[in-house]
């Protein structure tokens, strides 16, 4: 029998090399052709991929189906190591059950042997020895246990319905106190920020304006300093360069955005004693429902240990892969988005000894800061960047986040009942929802004549290359920061197609991510 297992496990793994070696000889093949240059465009464009004028090759319709192909194939190969991996552990469980039986009739046999010849009457007094011989013998009785049950006949409800470690989520009192800091260096346009902020803020006592200002531009001073007591000015002292190797020497201004943050949030923490704060820029402008969405989300990121930030940004937040009916719908996600986003001073706490000298976004998007924790975001973006000019020379802006639609819609997420955002309510619906959907290829997607109703749909991406081309098919952004996607949770990216709910997801039982696809 071992053998058999044996042969049957080697000429399984001969099947999957195999196979893998066929696949490298199909991928190896001649190429396709060119990809045109400017990556994804809006959905539904014109210069979508798949669209050739001319009726020429549709070169990206070529790649497309490659990667579904090779999607198909990485699939089989899954199958076939969870066959492989099957037979072994059946071929080891057989082997231990094998082993324990020798062992067993070891014992019996021994015991056989140093049995006594002759057998003692029953005594109603036991000798020492068979005294000894019956404590071996039998299992040891917890009476701890027994007498917790008898006198608590409760012990045994789950602990979901006697309350332990419930998470309590109800709306943030009004004595909660919510900063809004505001970090400034030379913008003018600060004025735009500030206005909104004051004009949709509900109580200057509930949430008091601190307007950090960096570089000591004195034009940007004077538009601060003219909303007198409606906001408070504080000023980064140190204005000095920052020495840096010799390749990020022309990286200074984000080695100095990374120390003013540091400054302005020990000065939020640490001077004035806050317990959480909401931090925007000064190219930010801000919706309506801006300070209602943070109120009712405060007690949910302080009762979930697995939430670190609350943000008001949608990295996918474009007019098209959005849905406007839905201004309600709240997600988790694994990536940190910044643009206006809620800390706790436990987290500063955690993140403040460590503080890099630049690049804080990237370095927040790390394993080692993130630890498996995840954000709040909305469907619908709470603010929106105005500001072109900046250290990143308007990287994005033009191409993408000038398209990001901001929520117009007064919503009144104090009222809701939010506790579906916890851990263990969230994923239990999401993997239903995502892994119930029909899966389909991009070529259905993209003719929409075979799909009925709005969705859900579900594509499925099995590595690296095969996500970046669907997403940037897709119209989403196909970048990853620590092998994490810009909206995803648990690798599934959730937006609109034409319409159509989409989840653009990893193959069931998904388990973690892959920091090399970064």
């Amino acid at each position: 029998m071992v053998r058999k297992k044996g042969s049957l496990i080697l000429c399984s793994a001969f099947l999957f090399v195999a196979w893998n070696a066929l696949l490298l000889l199909y991928l190896w093949g001649p190429p396709v052709g060119r990809l045109g240059e400017g990556g994804g465009a809006e959905p539904g464009g014109k210069e979508e991929w798949g669209m050739v004028k001319g009726g020429g090759v549709n070169l990206a319709g070529e790649v497309i189906r490659l990667a579904e192909e090779v999607e198909v194939q990485l699939d089989t190969q899954k199958k076939l190591l969870k066959q492989i991996e099957s037979h072994r552990a059946m071929w080891a469980r057989r082997k231990d059950v094998g082993k324990r039986e020798m062992e067993d009739r070891k014992e019996v046999k021994e015991e056989v042997v140093h049995q006594p010849q002759k057998l003692q009457p029953i005594k109603d007094n036991v000798d020492d020895t068979d005294q000894t011989r019956v404590k071996q013998t039998q299992r040891p009785v917890n009476t701890e246990a027994l007498d917790t049950n008898l006198d608590n006949p409760q012990v045994n409800v789950p602990k979901e319905e006697i309350g332990e470690n419930k998470l309590q989520t109800s709306p943030a009192t009004p004595e909660v106190v919510i900063p809004i800091l505001v970090i400034a260096c030379d913008r003018v346009t600060v004025k735009r920020s500030l206005d909104r902020l004051i004009q949709y803020r509900p109580s200057a006592q509930l949430h008091p304006i601190i307007v950090s200002q960096d570089c000591g531009h004195a034009e940007t001073a004077r538009v601060i300093g003219s909303y007198g007591d409606q906001v408070m000015h504080i000023r980064q002292p140190d204005l000095s360069d920052i020495r840096a190797r010799p390749e990020h020497r022309k990286f200074q201004g984000y080695y100095k955005i990374s120390r003013h943050y540091h400054w302005a949030l020990k000065q939020v923490f640490n001077t004035l004693s806050h317990s959480t704060v909401v931090i925007v820029e000064d190219d930010l402008e801000v919706a309506p429902d801006f300070f209602e969405y943070f109120r009712a989300l405060y007690p949910i990121l302080h009762a979930d240990p697995t939430l670190w930030c609350v943000s008001a940004w949608n990295d996918n937040g474009r007019d098209a892969l959005v849905d406007p009916s839905k201004a309600e719908l709240l997600y988790r996600t694994d990536f940190f988005p910044g643009l206006g986003w809620m800390l706790l001073k436990e987290m500063w706490a955690e993140l403040e000894p460590k503080w890099p000298s630049a690049f804080w976004d990237d370095w927040m998007r790390q394993p080692e800061q993130r630890k498996e924790r995840s954000c709040i975001r909305p469907e619908i973006s709470r603010t929106i960047t105005f500001g072109r000019k900046g250290v990143s020379l308007g990287q994005f802006f033009d191409q993408y986040l000038r398209y990001i639609k901001l929520n117009t819609e007064f919503v009144p997420f104090t009222k809701q009942d939010l506790s579906y955002l916890l851990q263990e309510k969230y994923d239990e619906r999401l993997i239903k929802e995502v892994y119930s959907a029909p899966l389909v290829k991009m070529e259905e997607l993209q003719q929409g004549g075979t799909l009925r109703g709005p969705g859900p749909f579900r594509v499925q991406y099995s590595s690296r290359d095969t996500f970046k081309v669907f997403a940037r098919n897709l119209g989403v952004m196909d970048d990853l920061k620590s092998g994490v996607p810009r909206t995803g949770y648990r690798g599934v990216v959730n937006f609109l197609y034409r319409g159509r709910r989409v989840f653009l997801a990893p193959p069931e039982g998904w388990t973690q991510y892959d920091v090399s696809w970064s």
